[in-house]
């Protein structure tokens, strides 16, 4: 967004009313967005690793393997499956393996455990991507607000031109703009890395309780129907 915002000012003529001009006039909101957006570019960038690193299993596949192995009387072997990789959907998987001999209960109640221990772990953090498209909005303008006063301020100043009032107010309102634009582009991007985050944290809790389910189902339904 800010790259965007510079070329814009090149192409409107470089110096007077750019957005270098305008950081020069009046950094201070300008710069504390440019933090925010980095804090914001910093913050998509982890969660979206952490959640293809840690949840991009193949769930229906795994339990497929699982139930092979089990179904054969292979317990032993579908827990060494699971060992060795501390992914989120092993660990439920393991649990339920782990306790394969212990009842319902011991089952259910260990698998939830494990399951309740990591789902915060699923959007940890995507909320505040939403906190931060409101911050980044009202630092813009904010930043709008001063710099209509300043500006009004400087054109009410006795002995200038007209032409200098002018200059000045064209000045004034390009950064009052910039200080909008650059806000609302933020939040633009919160919103949407929002969105698409928090759909995919859906997802994934959905796969993972699914998982856990059939799970449950294959170690106390089929084995005694077997």
């Amino acid at each position: 967004m800010f790259l965007v915002l510079l070329e814009e000012g090149h192409s409107a003529g470089g110096g007077s009313g750019g957005l270098m001009e305008a950081f020069k006039e009046n950094p201070t909101f300008l710069s504390i967005n440019l933090v925010i957006s980095a804090i914001v570019v910093s913050l998509i960038v982890n969660r979206t690793i952490h959640q293809f690193k840690n949840y991009s299993i193949n769930a229906h596949e795994l339990i497929s393997q699982i139930s092979t192995l089990v179904r054969a009387g292979n317990i032993d072997r579908a827990i060494a499956q699971t060992k060795g990789l501390d992914l989120p959907l092993y660990r439920i998987v393991r649990a339920g393996l782990t306790n394969a001999n212990k009842g319902e209960d011991k089952i259910e109640s260990e698998m939830s455990s494990v399951y309740d221990e990591l789902k915060p772990a699923i959007d940890k953090h995507v909320a505040e991507l939403f906190a931060l498209a409101n911050i980044a909005t009202l630092t813009g303008l904010l930043g709008t607000v001063f710099g209509l006063i300043h500006t009004f301020a400087a054109i009410s100043k006795p002995g200038l031109s007209a032409a200098e009032k002018q200059n000045l107010l064209a000045n004034g309102i390009a950064e009052a703009m910039y200080n909008t634009a650059f806000g609302l582009g933020i939040a633009v991007i919160c919103m949407t890395a929002f969105m698409l985050l928090s759909f995919n944290a859906k997802k994934i809790r959905h796969e993972l309780e699914a998982a856990k389910d059939r799970l449950f189902t294959l170690l106390t339904l089929d084995r005694q129907q077997g």
